[in-house]
């Protein structure tokens, strides 16, 4: 049998509210061992280890926490009786943990998130089911080298693509234009796709022990926006990700603040979308002079994990780019 560690983090999947009800509920108020209590089924599919890891809302989740997720799952799974990972978490920012853990976890172990949408006091909670799944597909020699995946309604995401687009029905993620890895149905899985990114084990931040990350700040467009916002950003941050209209588009104000910040800060600029679907291209109309890193198909708030990363290891704009066009 696999043995399989669920790493606790908290989240709606250990929320407690009314009893019965689905909404006005405190997340990460109980412990893991009480939700698995429910499922007393699970004792088939895996030898199961348990770290609290911590016990609170999502939200609550920032990037010393990521690395000391990371790292505290590294030195889990290098272990050689340990066959995968479950980590619990809080579905509002599962998608940036999950694309965090899937540039620093070095192993081709399954690593899976999963999380609810309802508490664990609610009638009919999705939580003990995405855990059971969890567990199953963490188990499955199938899931090794996919990279951090998220599971969730019987469905299989990648860490990189997933995104949340729904915060009140119990099937709230989706893949953007890619599609799912895969589904599951009770506790066996189904892949059938793969991501062809970098990431895990072939990813240049996952070979060394996290301590510190480049401060990145988040940027939103809007007609019109204050270009004078950006420098107070640049004051105060290694690299900015604008949120553009369209394909990262912005005014010309904006432009010449972009130009002005990176000529007395040196920031460095990447540009995403507030559109949820299509790509990010490099644009020389929107981006006269060059000075914004395209963010692909990754999210403002993925593309500023990548760039908190990114900015450990180098400054120059051509690498930069590479790294973007790599992962």
């Amino acid at each position: 049998m696999k043995k399989i560690v669920i790493v606790a983090t908290g989240g709606t999947i250990a929320g407690v509210g009314e009893k019965g009800k689905t909404v006005a509920y405190h997340a990460g108020e109980i412990n893991i061992d009480d939700i698995l209590v429910t499922i007393p089924d699970v004792k088939h599919l895996a030898y199961l280890e348990i770290v609290q890891f911590m016990n609170v809302d999502s939200n609550e989740m920032n990037p010393d926490i990521w690395m000391k997720l990371s790292n505290t799952i590294n030195q889990i799974i290098k272990c050689d009786d340990v066959d995968g990972v479950v980590v619990t978490h809080g579905t509002d920012t599962i998608e940036e943990t999950s694309y965090f853990l899937n540039l620093t976890i070095h192993s081709d172990k399954p690593v899976v998130l999963t999380g609810a949408m309802r508490p664990a006091t609610a009638t009919s909670a999705d939580g003990p089911y995405n855990l059971y799944q969890a567990i199953a597909l963490a188990a499955n020699d199938e899931a090794k080298g996919h990279g951090v995946i998220v599971l969730f309604s019987n469905t299989i995401y990648s860490g990189r693509d997933i995104q949340k687009v729904n915060n009140y029905k119990i099937d709230a993620f989706d893949q953007k234009s890619f599609g799912c890895l895969g589904y599951m149905q009770d506790e066996r899985a189904y892949f059938f796709s793969k991501t062809f990114k970098t990431h895990t084990v072939q990813s240049m931040f996952s070979n060394e022990k996290l301590e510190k990350l480049s401060s990145v700040a988040i940027a939103y467009y809007y007609a019109g926006a204050d270009e004078a916002y950006l420098e107070y950003l640049a004051q105060h941050n290694d690299g900015i990700v604008l949120v553009g209209s369209g394909n990262g588009n912005f005014s010309k104000a904006w432009v010449r603040m972009i130009e002005t910040c990176y000529q007395k800060y040196g920031t460095v600029f990447v540009r995403a979308s507030r559109v949820p679907l299509g790509i990010v291209f490099s644009d020389h109309v929107f981006d006269p002079n060059q000075r914004c890193i395209s963010s692909n198909t990754l999210s403002a708030q993925k593309a500023r994990i990548l760039l908190m990363l990114a900015l450990t290891k180098t400054t120059d704009f051509k690498e930069l780019k590479t790294i973007f066009k790599k992962y």
